[in-house]
């Protein structure tokens, strides 16, 4: 195992950000008895018994009902941004682009109830399609730190999940209703929706949810327009039923579903050329099945699923040419685990065996292909299969958790020939109660990656591409060493404060990097593969990243008053130039130190009112010997709950996002401080009321 030296940790961080150590904050922390080891999440700390360190302290988790923001969400930075060591880019939703720790979604594990959502569309545009009114929770592994993720997860993972109908019937309920109405000021944005959840028997239950939203364009804090008219709808449909006392099968089907006008480049939103018709939609089926008799030994989860994310656009082939084309990806897989627990005399062991399988394709037609003039296509895919073992060991005070995983990868034909990976990770996790209610922990973590689909844009059956027979897939691993501590009663009885602090390296060898050819760029020649010709494809850097960086938070939670901080820092070095990673999307991978402060308040039983500002540091990264800087910004949101005791079920909300207006464009945005046109720029002040009512 690596050295990982704690002194290094000093280098990383200023005295201010010593100073701000800290807070993740929550709107509810459930008190957990001092015996136990607390489960930190991003909302609630709440006790697991014999869980594992990855369980308590390296994963976050938002919960929508529980977070202000989320409720009120039409993007994924409105919630997942929260989590230290996240940012979420592009300002259009669809143009969401998720990085952790400064990796891209193409090096994230990225799911919708259990299915993976891979490949990649078009560099302009984000790969996550989903409206977040659809969902409930979504979990963040910060980094990977378990064999279970596997492939996709250099830099970790989000597992995204919609409601079910047990989240919304109340004790004895048959029927219910679910009705919502919301309103954003800066780009006239409307939401409506209406979710219909029952149970007929005590076996089965039932939802089924439609969401539509309207928006125009809007404009950033410099009065830019922010190009965009579109109309969207969201569907949900979900069935469970327990058969017996030992078996439980679901279902469910969801869909987002966009149509309208924006840029050709919808990363360049206030881009002047006149915006084209374009759509985007997501489908995703599961089937799962859940098995848990009497048994401590057998607890089997099983799913099933196909999910598709389409780019299409229908326009005139004179006054956009090259621009009519239909985009797909299409992902079908399932996974089988198994969690035993045994009690031994050594401690408790928690198995958790895995099988997982899944394909993903790319798909791609065009009428009029730009150089040719031509109608051209192409088709690609690619193929994954898994197996792991992960053992959970409690033994008192001290945990290890080992575990190891194989898999069998087929490269894409137009990206390296279709050339199989058989790879062999290794994990060990470690944590030990060193006072009551302190812990610290390590982890120490393999990886590998697969080449990726290229994007399905460029898929012409290969013309323009070169193939890349010696590509090697990438590789790594990802150490974290770190504490967690809960201290109560400290200035009155039941408050309590948990403090947190992490340090990460991450090495990946033989990262893969996309070039692209065309107009001024250089791509690669045709034959050799070599740089300096006029096709395009994917080559490993010849040179080996490392990632370090640091993630504290802490949480007070005095009776109905809770306040907090965090600061998250990650950078990217090359072990030769000492280039940070590039990044397709602009600039670099590289974003600010961030530090964020959350203030929450219920004056009364019916109101809750709460305060956060994020601050983002300015960053130079060093992408090349011509250093763009991203500029610093400091961004403040308030909001209020209110729910009238005289109408039980109603709720109304509002908030106030940006409050001074401030014109910045997030660090995972493209960005380019030279050109304005160039630059994603975020909404400017944003007032959101909504409304729901639940019976």
């Amino acid at each position: 195992m690596r050295e990982v030296k704690l002194s290094k940790l000093s280098s990383q961080m200023t005295v201010l950000s010593m100073g701000v150590a800290a807070v993740l904050w929550s709107q509810a922390v459930s008190a957990a008895p001092a015996e136990d080891m607390p489960s930190t999440t991003l909302q609630t700390i709440t006790v697991t018994a014999n869980s594992s360190v990855r369980d308590k302290v390296q994963t976050d988790s938002v919960y929508i009902e529980d977070y202000t923001p989320a409720q009120q969400a039409s993007h994924l930075s409105d919630f997942l941004n929260v989590v230290p060591g996240v940012t979420i880019g592009g300002t259009s939703s669809v143009n969401q682009r998720i990085r952790i720790r400064g990796l891209e979604d193409s090096n994230l594990k990225v799911t919708i109830d259990g299915a993976r959502q891979e490949g990649k569309l078009f560099y302009h545009m984000g790969d996550i399609t989903i409206d977040p009114d659809l969902l409930k929770q979504a979990d963040v592994a910060v980094g990977n730190n378990s064999v279970t993720l596997g492939n996709d997860a250099l830099g970790g993972a989000v597992a995204f999940k919609t409601v079910d109908a047990a989240d919304l019937l109340k004790p004895g309920q048959k029927i219910g209703a679910k009705l919502k109405a919301g309103y954003a000021s800066n780009n006239d944005e409307l939401l409506t929706s209406a979710t219909v959840f029952g149970a007929p028997s005590d076996n089965v239950d039932l939802l089924a949810y439609y969401g539509k939203r309207d928006t125009s364009s809007g404009e950033d804090g410099e009065g830019r327009e922010l190009f965009e008219d579109s109309e969207s709808e969201s569907f949900l449909l979900k069935a469970g039923a327990y058969v017996g006392n030992d078996h439980h099968v679901g279902a469910s089907f969801s869909r987002t579903d966009k149509e309208g006008t924006f840029p050709f480049r919808p990363d360049f939103p206030s881009l002047g050329d006149d915006p084209i018709p374009q759509k985007v939609k997501r489908d995703t089926y599961t089937l799962d099945y859940n098995f848990n008799p009497a048994s401590s030994l057998v607890d089997v989860d099983t799913t099933i699923y196909q999910t598709e994310t389409q780019i299409s656009r229908d326009n005139d082939p004179k006054t956009s040419p090259g621009y009519d084309w239909d985009a797909k990806v299409k992902t079908t897989g399932g996974k089988i685990e198994n969690t035993s627990v045994i009690d031994a005399t050594s401690g408790r062991h928690k198995l958790i065996a895995g099988l997982e399988h899944y394909k993903k394709q790319s798909d791609f037609y065009t009428a009029k292909d730009r150089a040719t003039k031509l109608p051209a296509s192409g088709e690609d895919s690619a193929k994954n299969t898994s197996v792991y073992l992960e053992d959970q060991w409690q033994m008192g005070k001290f945990s290890l958790t080992p575990g190891v995983r194989y898999d069998r990868y087929e490269a894409p034909d137009f990206i390296a020939g279709g050339k199989t990976y058989d790879n062999v990770v290794g994990a060990l996790a470690a944590s030990y109660e060193i006072a009551p209610s302190t812990q610290v922990f390590a982890s120490y973590t393999q990886l590998f990656n697969g080449p990726d689909l290229g994007q399905a844009i460029f898929n012409r059956d290969g013309a323009g591409t070169v193939v890349n027979n010696d590509l090697k897939a990438e590789e790594g691993d990802n150490a974290e060493v770190g504490v967690v501590t809960t201290l109560r009663d400290l200035t009155t009885a039941n408050d309590s404060l948990q403090l947190s602090g992490k340090y990460f390296e991450t090495d990946i060898e033989n990262y893969i990097e996309f070039v692209r050819s065309g107009g001024t760029r250089v791509g690669l020649d045709c034959v050799t593969g070599q740089s300096g010709g006029e096709c395009q494809g994917v080559i490993n850097k010849d040179e080996d990243f490392k990632i370090k960086g640091v993630e504290l938070a802490a949480d007070y939670k005095m009776n109905n008053f809770s306040m907090g901080l965090s600061y998250s820092r990650a950078r990217s070095k090359g072990e030769k130039t000492g280039y940070s990673i590039p990044s397709v999307t602009g600039s670099s991978s590289e974003s600010g130190d961030k530090y964020m402060v959350n203030l929450a308040y219920a004056p009364t039983e019916t109101t809750d009112i709460g305060w956060r500002s994020t601050y983002v540091a300015s960053v130079m990264p060093n992408t090349s010997e011509n250093e763009i800087e991203k500029p610093s910004y400091n961004v403040h949101d308030i909001f209020m709950n209110y729910s009238p005791k005289q109408v039980d079920g109603l709720k109304a909300t509002l908030g106030v996002y940006n409050l001074f207006d401030e014109a910045y464009a997030s660090h995972s945005s493209r960005l380019n401080p030279i050109d304005d046109v160039a630059t994603d720029f975020e909404k400017g002040r944003n007032i959101k009321a909504s409304l729901t009512y639940q019976f």
